[in-house]
Parts: C-alpha cells; sequence; structure tokens
C-alpha cells in the first residue's frame, strides 16, 4: 500500500465537512442496503433492519448480528461484526469509505464479514 508522509494513500488531508459526510455516507450507505436486501431476498441466512439509519444485520440461527452506522463525530462509518469494530474513512482519491488497515470498500468488506460469519462464499453484494 502506497504512502504519504507515513499515512495511508487513501488518506484525506483535509476531513470532510459534516455536510459533505452525510451526503456522502448517506449515498454509500443507501448502496450497502439495496445490495443487502438483494442477497437477503435471495435467502442468505439473514435479516436486514434499518432504524433511523443504523443498519442491522440480524442472523436467522440468533447467534449475533452486525451494525453499520455513520458516526459523524469522527467522519467515518463503523461496522460492528465478529466482536470487531471496523472504522472506514472517506478516501478522497477512491470516492468511497475504505478500511485503513486493508484499503477494502464498504461493500467488499461486508460482503467478506458475512461470507465469513455464515461460512458461504457464495453471498454476492453488488
Amino acid at each position: 500500500m502506497a504512502a504519504r508522509a507515513g499515512r495511508p494513500f487513501f488518506y484525506t488531508d483535509q476531513m470532510l465537512d459534516e455536510a459533505q459526510f452525510r451526503r456522502e455516507s448517506d449515498q454509500a450507505l443507501e448502496a450497502l442496503k439495496q445490495a443487502i436486501i438483494a442477497a437477503e431476498d435471495e435467502g442468505a441466512g439473514f435479516e436486514f433492519e434499518d432504524n433511523n439509519g443504523v443498519m442491522n444485520i440480524l442472523f436467522e440461527n440468533g447467534s449475533s448480528k452486525f451494525v453499520v452506522t455513520p458516526n459523524t463525530p469522527v467522519r467515518q462509518v463503523w461496522i460492528s461484526a465478529q466482536a470487531t469494530s471496523f472504522k472506514l474513512e472517506w478516501s478522497g482519491d477512491r470516492r468511497e469509505f475504505v478500511l485503513p488497515k486493508t484499503g477494502e470498500a464498504l461493500i467488499p468488506l461486508t460482503q467478506r464479514l458475512l461470507r465469513e460469519h455464515l461460512g458461504d462464499d457464495s453471498i454476492t453484494l453488488s
């Protein structure tokens, strides 16, 4: 992963202002929501709920849930899954929210987490 002054390549020198963050996170979360609903409709083993901007993915076996939410004060999108908090940051270069550690964007990361949790590589979010 290329770095600029010791920071990951997708780090933005200027944080999005609140209005920009809300606009970008709303778009990203709506795209994720539509992808999750489509996978849910195909019987992927989970249910989706949207509660005032907090997205919950509930698993049929009742074992756990994933929570996806914007965190406006720090301008990140958070995914709570598999006893871990994944904090995605805005990439100005890529024009999407990405996980700094791996460079994964929101939808591919969520897809990977769902596949790992359910042990089902056929789950596709697109």
